[in-house]
């Protein structure tokens, strides 16, 4: 496994999702209904707390499934839940 660079304030490049980041992305995204999320990759900022970047494959069901590519941007603070600050299609 590669270990990522940690620079205070800045991204890491896009690197496959640890166990740790499974469980934030779990955590924020519980009892979120819809459209239907499978992170792929993760990029991390580290502040107080830690940002997240999820790379995601994007799908909703229906008569007519649509599929596409999101971001889903995640807050975790040191001390409390993780939460979704943002989604965006790209």
């Amino acid at each position: 496994m590669e270990t990522q660079e940690l620079v205070l304030g800045g991204w890491t490049k896009y690197h496959a999702l640890t166990p740790e980041d499974q469980q934030v992305f779990d955590e924020a995204m519980k009892g979120f209904v819809g459209v239907k999320y499978t992170p792929q990759e993760v990029s991390t900022q580290v502040v107080n707390g830690t940002n997240y970047r999820f790379r995601c494959d994007a799908s909703m069901p229906g008569p007519q499934p649509m599929n596409w590519e999101a971001i889903v941007e995640i807050y975790a603070p040191i001390e409390g839940q993780p939460h979704v600050v943002s989604i965006h299609r790209i």
